[in-house]
């Protein structure tokens, strides 16, 4: 179906909650497959809404114990920070090792999120992108008050 970029409602609303801890959570990343059914963006409330919508292949696991041993988007050392008057965040890239894999796009959540509303946010790809008995990465932009994956203004 689709897949845009965006913030995820929830995460706001859970921010404000407390259910986020930046300082000791681990947070991971989940691939969108290549053609999903679903529609993700910013109404994307939980991790399992994916379901069959994520990507399979050898190497990749959808299993959620063990999806860390892939891709936890561990947080950069010294974040969050301050840019000025913008707080940010910044992850180290998201790396899955010895994949073959295609996706879409995929969503950042919070596994230790005190609901099941983990979703903290949802990216496209801008297509199918792939990697074959290789390293599948995530890289995430540069930390600042105008580029960081996450922040408040």
């Amino acid at each position: 179906m689709a897949i845009t970029t965006a913030l995820s409602n929830v995460f706001k609303l859970e921010l404000l909650r407390g259910n986020h801890d930046f300082d000791n959570d681990t947070f991971r990343v989940a691939l969108i497959k290549e053609n999903p059914t679903g529609t993700y963006d910013a109404t994307t409330v939980a991790y399992t809404d994916l379901g069959s919508d994520q990507a399979s292949g050898t190497g990749y696991t959808s299993t959620f114990d063990t999806i860390s041993t892939g891709a936890e988007a561990v947080i950069a050392t010294g974040y969050p920070q301050m840019d000025g008057t913008t707080a940010v965040m910044d992850f180290n890239d998201a790396v899955f090792t010895n994949v073959t894999v295609q996706a879409d796009g995929c969503i950042l959540y919070n596994p230790n999120a005190d609901s099941a509303a983990n979703v903290i946010a949802v990216f496209d790809f801008g297509g199918t992108v792939s990697a074959t008995a290789g390293d599948f990465t995530i890289q995430f932009p540069a930390p600042g008050a105008s580029t960081s994956i996450l922040r408040l203004a």
